[in-house]
């Protein structure tokens, strides 16, 4: 199969089948010259650029990035990823001795991690809810926010839940569980790497109180950022976890985005570079791309279950995930789990074969998990399924 012309956009080394833009997505050509045209008009008068300039870029980036997400740019700033937007919001919420933030069991490692620390130093708990798994029946999202909004107790401060999730590929019904949480008067904060361009977001509606993400994912954006998305309400609360001047450099009216505009000298390229990579998706067609990456992962999906032969967790559906999709594998001794531990299939998957595709752990379980974007074709699929049928 001759690979579609936008194809042409990424660069891949000879040998190379990517199949993992869900963990780091590079950014097509002209989102990459658009960094760099950023970096040299810095560097030719910074001055002009950092003092007269910049805030004014900036608020063009946000105002293309809500234009995607269905915000309002004034209630955007500019970080360098869903981490620093989440340690954002954890130096934000004002935790007591015997508060409660409530996570799901399928929430990243580095989220969990954050939210640890936090509960720690504020003698707070961090609650699990383990959400029911498979969730391949017709009840399975009623079940899934039912099961989460029973853990919420008047101890509750903050539910933190992914938008997509990282391990599993599974989009949860996020403004069901924000709903639920309202009713409670908990906030929430949505964790949405992977939702950005993926779905249609429309923040303004969803019911959440803050949202993180990365843009170097489905969006393709540059490595190195992210936005943070927070109510109005909430705004006046934030803290941001480095402390510089907090104030506008060229002088305008403040802003509740002051302290986190400015965190010292550095190089905003890839922030500036974002509306570049909105204008990629855009004139490709956003619900052009959608079909067609999900067209390919459920090829993926179908192709792997029958090598494979054991039954996926998700329902064949739009609905429960997107270009990105898990496949059970068979148990291995030889596997230790956990972050830095890579599973030995995966090692084989690049050595032997040149596939980037990771071996994600859930409950003791392995997944692999497929990422299709624009690059990739059937006969990407196809070379996996063979690496699998050989290596199994």
């Amino acid at each position: 199969m001759t690979p579609q012309p936008i194809a042409s956009a990424w660069d891949f080394p000879d040998g190379v089948t990517y199949l993992n833009h869900g963990s780091f997505g590079p950014a097509p050509r002209p989102v990459r010259e658009a960094q760099i045209r950023w970096t040299a008009e810095l560097q030719r008068q910074p001055m002009e650029f950092f003092v007269r300039r910049l805030e004014r870029l900036l608020d063009e980036s946000c105002t293309a990035l809500g234009r995607l997400i269905g915000g309002d740019p004034r209630d955007l700033v500019l970080v360098d990823n869903a981490t620093m937007g989440m340690n954002i919001v954890a130096a934000s919420i004002d935790l007591e001795p015997g508060d409660e933030v409530l996570l799901t069991d399928h929430e990243y490692g580095a989220v969990r991690r954050i939210w640890q620390r936090a509960c720690r130093a504020a003698g707070a708990e961090l609650v699990v809810c383990r959400l029911p798994w498979p969730l391949n029946d017709p009840g399975s999202g009623d079940r899934l926010v039912e099961k989460l909004a029973s853990s919420i107790t008047e101890k509750t401060r903050l539910v933190v839940a992914s938008h997509v999730t990282s391990a599993t590929a599974t989009i949860l019904p996020i403004q069901a569980i924000c709903e639920a949480a309202a009713r409670r008067r908990v906030p929430v904060c949505v964790d949405g790497p992977h939702a950005v361009a993926m779905l249609p977001v429309e923040l303004d509606r969803l019911g959440c109180d803050f949202y993180v993400a990365s843009c170097h994912k489905w969006l393709s954006a540059p490595f190195g950022s992210g936005f943070l998305w927070v109510r109005r309400r909430h705004q006046p609360q934030l803290r941001t976890a480095i402390t510089s001047w907090g104030g506008s450099v060229s002088g305008r009216e403040p802003s509740w985005k002051d302290e986190f505009t400015w965190l010292g000298t550095r190089d905003p390229a890839a922030w500036l570079a974002v509306p570049e990579a909105v204008a990629f998706l855009e004139e490709y067609g956003l619900e052009r791309f959608r079909e067609e990456t999900h067209r390919l992962a459920n090829y993926a999906r179908r192709r792997l279950v029958e090598t494979i032969g054991l039954e996926p967790p998700l329902p064949e559906s739009r609905d429960w995930y997107g270009p990105m999709v898990t496949i059970p594998l068979p148990p291995s001794p030889d596997t230790e789990t956990g972050h830095g531990h890579t599973d030995p299939l995966q090692q084989t998957l690049q050595q032997r074969y040149g596939i980037e595709i990771p071996i994600t752990g859930f409950h003791q379980h392995r997944y692999l998990r497929v990422s299709c974007h624009l690059y990739n074709t059937t006969d990407d699929i196809d070379r996996l399924v063979m690496a699998i049928e050989e290596s199994l």
